[in-house]
């Protein structure tokens, strides 16, 4: 009772607090967004093998989870130690390279560590410390672990995105981020409108032009938001997309017939609209002359 009452009269503590336990999250979240594709993977192997009745060709080689095994340069095979995954720190003192062989370490980690810890800082300086500013760091660590999933493997797991929207779906029992009645139509439209978006799509040109794990991921944040938040999460999510995906083609020289995943700028814009939602609104209606 004693850190509540600190952390909740001294909003710099908290947003300090807040900022150094993302560098932490950020550091298990690279564990989660390597692993659990894997997982899944080893997973509907071993069910199609079932299925089909047919033996596992390659069947894989001891216990794969979140904990185990433990993690290991992936060239020489050096554990690394407590020490050695320290974030954001060890990466700088073992200047990005592994200390037993000395390849180098993506420096996509630390960023990863470093981007967790200032969404959580700015988590913390709009909500406080309070059900929703703790709310509202979960819901940025799933965001965070989704972009990245899907820009790797184009997948939003189901083992995320629905456990999540049924918390929103909860949340809202206690009007935390919105209410019920708003929660429980953001999740239906949220999955509908992108679902027909697909369809029709689809019905056009014989093309699939997104997954299905978009259309949850959309129903989440609606759960979380309500509905209200929709139109704007789905507006700056195809502004950002299409920008972001022309100017990988104009400067990147990406092949235009590569799939750009959606999912990332979903994310994103439902991560801005969690803070700074009503000022979105208030921005649009003005300038719609509402």
């Amino acid at each position: 009772m004693l850190i509540a009452e600190f952390l909740s009269s001294n909003p710099i503590a908290w947003i300090i607090c807040a900022s150094v336990f993302g560098l932490v999250v950020g550091s298990f979240l690279n564990v989660v967004i390597y692993r659990l594709p894997v997982m899944l993977e080893r997973d509907w192997r071993a069910q199609c093998a079932a299925l089909l009745n047919t033996s596992n060709d390659s069947p894989p080689a001891g216990k794969f989870n979140l904990a185990t095994p433990r993690s290991k340069c992936p060239k020489c095979g050096h554990p690394i130690r407590a020490y050695e995954n320290i974030p954001v720190l060890s990466y700088l003192l073992l200047r990005g390279r592994c200390s037993a062989c000395s390849t180098k370490i993506s420096p996509r980690y630390p960023i990863i560590e470093l981007v967790t810890g200032i969404l959580s800082a700015a988590v913390a300086w709009r909500f406080g410390y309070s059900t929703a500013g703790v709310g509202a760091l979960l819901l940025t660590y799933v965001l965070i672990t989704l972009t990245m999933i899907d820009f790797d493997h184009q997948l939003l797991p189901d083992n995320i995105t629905l456990p999540f929207l049924w918390l929103g779906l909860l949340l809202s029992v206690f009007t935390i981020f919105t209410d019920m009645r708003s929660s429980i139509i953001g999740a239906v439209a949220g999955y509908l409108i992108l679902w027909t978006v697909y369809q029709v799509f689809k019905w056009i040109t014989g093309k699939e032009g997104m997954g299905y794990g978009d259309f949850k991921l959309l129903a989440l944040l609606g759960a979380w938001m309500g509905w209200q938040a929709l139109p704007a999460i789905i507006l700056l999510s195809s502004l950002v997309g299409a920008a972001a995906g022309i100017g990988m083609i104009i400067f990147a020289r990406r092949d235009r017939r590569i799939p750009i995943p959606f999912g990332p700028y979903l994310a994103a814009a439902g991560w801005i609209y969690l803070l700074w939602g009503a000022q979105l609104n208030a921005a649009y209606l003005r300038w719609s002359g509402m």
